[in-house]
């Protein structure tokens, strides 16, 4: 998957900016889904707890680590529970690494949700975040023509998803105050699928050329004026 696959790299960018090489890291993932990234993680060494409210992902996630080595297992710990209510579950200052790939596009109360997961981040640590890019809803209509909605988007600060789900979007301005109040200001950020969302075959592309596709937006995300139209944002800040 093109997101995936960009996100990975981002990520595992900033964590190889940050900490030495081989540091096995302790990491939470927030609305974990299926759990591909915290596996990816804990492949690589580092100590992985995903929390996921929806039974059925955690299930497919619970599927998957079984088919993975002991020593794999081991440092995974899958938990059900609310995404906005990490200090139930966790101590302030547990994590280096705390990951929200989605999950605030559908959180009631996205500033409260941002501030209990800096507070799980030790001094230093890496806060990646997920989320639709609102500034960017009006490219899909204005492609496909559809002025009206061209125009209503252009206000919007939600969508509708492939699956018919309203998602909440943000602004980077926002999110950038948001993250400067909560002490974990932003650091860095991307583009993701700055091409792939608007094309009229959205599918994954031939193996032969996938790799230049994951170039190419690999490097837009990275490049002004065109990460900010990308779908999504990648916004990385650090707990001070």
């Amino acid at each position: 998957m093109v997101r995936h696959d960009l996100v990975a790299r981002q990520l595992d960018e900033q964590i190889a900016s940050r900490y030495p090489v081989g540091q096995r890291l302790r990491i939470l993932d927030v609305g974990m889904g299926r759990g591909a990234q915290a596996l990816r993680l804990a492949r690589a060494g580092h100590t992985v707890t995903g929390l996921e409210s929806d039974t059925a992902l955690l299930r497919e996630a619970r599927e998957s680590l079984t088919t993975e080595p002991a020593g794999i297992r081991e440092r995974v710990r899958l938990i059900e529970g609310d995404c906005r209510e990490t200090g139930v579950h966790f101590l302030p200052g547990s994590f280096d690494v705390v990951l929200c790939h989605g999950a605030l596009m559908s959180s009631q109360e996205p500033d409260a949700m941002l501030a209990g997961l800096a507070r799980m981040l030790a001094p230093g640590g890496l806060l990646s975040l997920l989320v639709r890019n609102a500034d960017a809803l009006a490219m899909r209509p204005g492609l496909t023509g559809d002025w009206a909605g061209t125009l209503a988007a252009l206000d919007a600060d939600t969508t509708t998803d492939r699956r018919g789900e309203v998602v909440r979007a943000y602004r980077l301005a926002a999110l950038t105050s948001t993250l400067a109040g909560i002490a974990a200001p932003l650091h860095t950020w991307y583009g993701v699928q700055v091409f792939t969302e608007w094309r009229a075959d959205s599918g994954m592309p031939a193996v032969d050329v996938l790799e230049r596709h994951l170039a190419a937006e690999d490097r837009a995300g990275r490049t002004d004026p065109y990460r900010h139209v990308a779908a999504l944002l990648h916004l990385c800040g650090v707990r001070g």
